[in-house]
Order: C-alpha cells, then structure tokens, then sequence
C-alpha cells in the first residue's frame, strides 16, 4: 500500500506542479522611493481584468495568463509604473509620488473616469489643495487667482460678467457635479454661488464641449466636483475676517455608518461697502452677504446598486440702495441611481431641479417683490458599455422642462420651452500610446424651434515623456427665452427687443497640444482657433427706435497657451501659465472685443510637515495686459467709433498657512501685496483700494480623535 501512495502523491505533486508552471505566477513587492511598503497598492495585467493588492508588508502574488504580459502597479498620489513580466522572475515596484497630480482621475472631458495624463481631451485640474492654497471664497476668487485668459468683470448695476478668452459667460457652461445651474443677470449666472466649500477638485475644458454638454458649452465647461464621504465621520468649522469687515464661517459634517454616508456643508459671508478711491464708472461697490448650505446623502446598496440625494439653498442680499435692497436665491435638488451590471456594463438615472428667484426688498414697507423666476426640470439617462477591458461607449440622453418668468417680459409674463438630446461617445484605446475620443450630439429646443447637431473627435499619441493631442469640436448655444421675447425698459434710457427669429450660436473649435512630463515638470503648449457663427447680442433697430436681439458675421477667437509646472521633494513648488488671445470681430458688426491679448498667472510655494506642525507659504500673482478697443458713440450707427485703451494691471497674494497643533489650521493672507489702485475705475477694473489683509483659522474636529 505504501508503495502505490507515493506514486499517487508524487503524481499530485507533479501536477500542482505543471499547473503552477502554466498558471505563471509572479510575486513582488511594492514600496514608495524611501523603501516603505505601499499598503493597498494595486498591481494588475494590462488588457486583462486579472489584478492583485499588496499586502501590509507590500507584498503581492499575482497569476499570469499564458501570453506575454505587462503588469503595471499604482497608488493613489504615486505615478503608477509598468514592467515586462517574465517567467520565473521577481518583479518589484518603486512608485514615485504624483507631486504634478497626473495620477488624477477627471470626467469632464469624456464624461467618461480617466487618468489626467491619459484624456485625450486637454483638461486643467485646481485641486483641492489648489483651493487652500488659494484661499478662495468663490469659483470667481479661485479661477482669477489659477486660470490665465479668465476675467471677472462689472456690467450695468454692478453685476458680475465673464469674459474667458473671447467667450462671455453664457457660452460658458458651469456645472456642479455635471448638473446645470438655472438663473442669469446679464448673460451670467450667479458665480457667489459657487463656494469652495466641501469641493474635491473643479475640472475646466476650453473649447467647445457642446457634444456632451449641449447649449451653452460654446466656449467651454468648468465642473466643480463635491467631495465624497470616505470616513467614519467628519467635522470641521472655518473662518475668516478682513477688511471692510469681509467675513466667512463655514462648518461642514458628514459619517459613513455601514452603507450610508451623508455631508453638510453650510457657509456665511458678508461684506461691507467698499468706498473706492479714485473716479471711476462707479464710486461704492454695493455690501452684501450670503448664505449657502449643501447637503449630499449616498446609499450603497451592494457592489453594484448606488443611489445618492443631494439638496441645496443659497440666499443673497445685496445692498443697491438705502430704500431697496436686491435678494437672491436658489433652492435646488437631485436624485441619481447608478446600477453596475456586470464588469462591462453600467446604467445611471440621474434627475435634478433648480429654481432661482430674485426680488426686491423694500425696506420701508418691508415688503418682499419676486419679479424674477427660473426653474429648470431635468431627466438624464446614460449607459456605458465596455469592451475588451479598455474601449468605452457612452450613451444617453436629456429631457428639460425650462420655465422663466421674469421683469424683463411685457406684464412679468412667463415662457417655457421643452428641451430633449441624445448624444453618443466611443473612447477607444487600442494601444498604451494611442487613444480616440468620437462622440456626436443632437438637441432640439421646442420653443426656438432648434436642432443641431455636435461632433467632436480627439486624439491623443505618446511618444516617451510627450503626449501629443488634437481635437476638433462643435460647439452650439440656443437663443434663451429672454433672447426671444425680452420687452425691457433698460435703465429708463432705451427699450430691449427680443426676436423670435434668433438663429443659434454655432463654433467650431481647433486645438493642438504638446505635453511633456518627466518626474517632478510639467509643460503643456497649446494652440486653439474658433470660429463663431451666428453669435447673439443686440444691436439698434430703427423701426422699433430701441434695441433688438440680433445675430452678427462670424468671428474668430485664436491663441495660444502655455503651463509649466515643477515641485521639488524639498516642498517647493511653481506653476506658470501664459494666455495669448486674439479676437476678431468684422468691422460695422454691432460688438467690438473687449478681450486682453496677454494675461498670466503664477503661483510659488513653499511647505514642509512634520509630526506636530507644518506650514505652507504661496505666492499667486495675475497679470492682465492693456486692452485697446473701438468703442461705438452711437447706438444707432456702428460706423461712428472711438479708441479707448484700457489699462493693465497686475496684483499678488501672499498667503501663509500654519498647521498646528492636530487638526488646526491659521492661515494669513495679504491680498494686492504691491498696493496697486486704479487711477481711474473701470467696469473691468479690479476693485481694490491698496493692501488688504485677512486672517483665517479652520478646526478639522474629527482629528482631534485620531
């Protein structure tokens, strides 16, 4: 008996052992430069859904199939590194910290997750370390402060107008978490809005993106991303104080208890008027004060099944005049499920409502007038299916019900407009160095009476540390149904006309980029050209003796744009971008360019961490060349012009962040450090009146416990 059992084990062992050989299994360790092992680390076969975590010594033990592989090892804030595998052979990783952040995964550009440095689709990321950094209150605040080629500018009565490289605020598309904002003044949505708190990162694309986003993504989208709840729970409280008595408390808590996790944020601010100290376009920027709180709850069913509720409400007043005062608001809502298949296919179902109010306050009566209202209703469906591990579909489509009564409308009227869209988009990655984006879009608004259709093809190739992209995109944006049936006595001077024939806003976007990126630099040109056809404004109409929504000859916005990028493991950092823009506008057309060719902004900072203390000094500085432009004299002919030349301008930051203690952060600030003030005050003028400072303090409670 003995003899017949050692042949049989020694069978069994030989076959373990020609399975294991067949099988190829492979082991290795993963650790950061410094030795530490990288708990958690991934390590997977590339083309395959086969895939491993280490250990907590680092340590993994994968099983290869038959064919040649290539095993590539990532972790979060490490650039992720891919080795040749071979039979028999140990293979380690040494993972390199992300400190240029192109580990990062953004949406915006394909809809669809990607690392930063593989989508095709250019695509600038401010962090939220960016957002610290910057100090900043509003998306205003922080793009001016980051982007080049950005500009926050006065309208009539103060508002608040975009001008981001040749397009206005309404053929810019700002979105939160992918969603919509309803409400505009003056072709601008309301930016203060947009508060920092609880915001992950804000991914911005220039260009026409109208292929995914639809109306309005003429010139570009900035999508700010909430924050997800990934701990137990959290709490933290902030604030700041500094001059003409500007003051912001925020506090925000959130818990993750099994398969449920809620966060609250809430956040006040208020400002007093600001005197300014030259002559100008206007003498007092208006106080205000505003209230903003945010609320997101996310229930995990299983692996596969997710659905999340969101919730918001923002208040605004603005102080236009001892007798009235200007107040805002918004209440807004959401629902979204999203349901896994199977590893290839995966369907979400999103809804979402938006309603934005404005009214006047009358002190004396202390009566509340609404003369303004927008609600928007949306549905979206979308669906991905992918292939092969790496090539993506997404399709969808959109339904809104847009409802707006407004002042401007004869009698307060009210119009709605129903609007539906499908679009399609192929992500296809045939190789690691080259990848194709193709997508197309089509919308149709019921009141206007449009239909349009929008292509977009990227590409991107690498060669070693370069990445090249290309892209061509449409762009479209629909006449509003201000646009169309305005009948407004503007500022007791002239009449505003809508036009029921308004034709939609059209662009075709070209861009060109080259990206180098080696360890611890970053460097990104790119060449961008836009034509516009059809662009709305309004222009004199002498039968009608006031002014008329009308569309002008096409134009043409070109340029050219720089980033470099560098941190240094001694924890310096620096950031450079440069913004070169050209608009062309036909002469006798009634708009003229008011765009700065040159503009740039910079960032150097310097931090270190230890156990108990750490700190972090930046240096953020804009610069805006002089602009000059024809201005016309005349509202009834576009013939009699004059040149006026604006001034340029530059201001620098200095803010000073201190860690101390667990969980307590001071940070001090010195904004316009060189105390520059306008001569002279101009709609596009900053409103500063010298050196200004702040000082503000944030207490992260949860830390307090760990």
């Amino acid at each position: 008996m003995q003899q017949p059992f050692r042949i049989i084990l020694s069978g069994a062992l030989l076959l373990c052992a020609f399975s294991a050989a067949a099988q190829r299994i492979v082991t290795g360790k993963v650790t950061d430069t410094g030795g530490a092992p990288l708990i958690g680390a991934a390590v997977s076969v590339q083309g395959t859904s086969l895939g491993t975590t280490a250990d907590a010594d680092g340590n993994y033990t994968l099983r290869l199939p038959d064919k040649a592989s290539v095993l590539t090892a990532s972790f979060v804030g490490y650039l992720s590194v891919s080795r040749s595998a071979k039979e028999g052979e140990r293979i380690d990783f040494r993972l390199e910290e992300d400190i240029i952040g192109m580990e990062q995964i953004v949406v915006t550009g394909t809809r669809t997750p990607r690392l930063l440095k593989d989508a095709p689709i250019v695509t600038r990321v401010l962090t939220a370390d960016d957002i610290r950094k910057a100090d900043a209150t509003h998306i205003g605040d922080l793009l001016q402060q980051e982007l080049p080629g950005i500009e926050f500018s006065y309208a009539m009565n103060q508002q608040v107008s975009l001008n981001m490289q040749g397009f206005g605020g309404n053929s810019v598309l700002f979105l939160v978490d992918g969603e919509r904002l309803a409400g505009e003044t003056l072709d601008n949505i309301d930016y203060s809005r947009l508060n920092m708190d609880n915001v992950e990162r804000v991914e911005i694309v220039k260009g026409a993106a109208s292929s995914l986003y639809g109306s309005n993504a003429v010139g570009g989208v900035v999508n700010l991303i909430s924050k997800r709840q990934n701990e137990r729970w959290t709490a933290s409280l902030n604030a700041r104080y500094g001059a003409h008595n500007e003051q912001r408390y925020g506090g925000s808590a959130g818990f993750k208890v099994g398969k449920v996790a809620n966060t609250a944020s809430l956040q006040h601010t208020r400002a007093d008027a600001i005197d300014l100290k030259s002559d100008g376009d206007y003498g007092t920027i208006y106080g205000n004060r505003t209230w903003n709180f945010k609320d997101r709850l996310t229930v995990s069913v299983n692996d596969k099944l997710e659905f999340s509720a969101r919730a918001g409400y923002f208040f605004r007043e603005r102080d236009a005049s001892e007798a009235a005062k200007d107040r805002y608001r918004d209440f807004s809502g959401g629902l979204s499920g999203r349901y896994a298949i199977d590893r290839s296919n995966e369907l979400e179902l999103y809804y979402s409502f938006d309603q934005y109010d404005k009214s006047d306050y009358i002190v004396r009566s202390k009566s509340d007038v609404r003369d303004y209202s927008n609600v928007q209703h949306i549905v979206r469906g979308l669906y991905n299916r992918t292939f092969a591990e790496r090539h993506t579909l997404t399709v969808g489509g959109d339904f809104m019900r847009d409802y707006l009564m407004s002042y401007q409308f004869a009698d307060n009227g009210a119009r709605h407009q129903y609007t539906a869209d499908a679009f399609a988009q192929f992500d296809w990655n045939p190789t690691l160095k080259f990848n194709m984006v193709a997508g197309v879009r089509f919308d149709h608004f019921s009141e206007a009476d449009v239909s349009h259709l929008s292509p977009k093809l990227g590409l991107m190739y690498k060669i070693g540390n370069c990445s090249l992209r290309g892209s061509y995109s449409g762009g479209f944006r629909a006449p509003t149904l201000k646009e169309m049936y305005m009948n407004f006595y503007m500022g007791n001077i002239f009449m505003i006309y809508g036009n029921e024939s308004l034709k939609a806003e059209t662009s075709h976007n070209l861009s060109l980029s080259a990206e180098y990126i080696r360890g611890r630099y970053s460097m990104t040109v790119t060449g961008f050209y836009n034509l516009v056809g059809n662009r709305i404004t309004t222009a004199w109409n002498k039968q009608l003796n006031g002014m008329q929504y009308v569309n002008i000859a096409d134009m043409q916005v070109a340029g050219a744009e720089a980033n470099l990028a560098a941190r240094y493991p001694c924890g310096i950092g620096v950031r450079l971008s440069y913004v070169y823009t050209f608009e062309h506008i036909g002469k006798g057309q009634p708009l003229t360019s008011s765009t700065r060719p040159h503009t740039a902004t910079m960032r150097v900072d310097y931090g270190r961490d230890w156990k108990n203390y750490g700190f972090n000094i930046a240096l953020n500085g804009r610069f805006l060349s002089r602009v000059s432009t024809d201005e016309y004299t005349s509202a009834a002919s576009y013939e009699e012009t004059q040149r006026v030349t604006y001034p340029g301008y530059t201001i620098w930051k200095l803010t000073l962040s201190q860690r101390i203690a667990r969980g307590i952060e001071l940070t001090a600030a010195v904004d316009n450090l060189f105390d520059y003030v306008p001569s002279y005050y101009f709609s596009n003028s900053p409103t500063t009146t010298g050196i200004a400072f702040s000082i503000g303090m944030s207490v992260n409670i949860d830390r307090f416990f760990r």
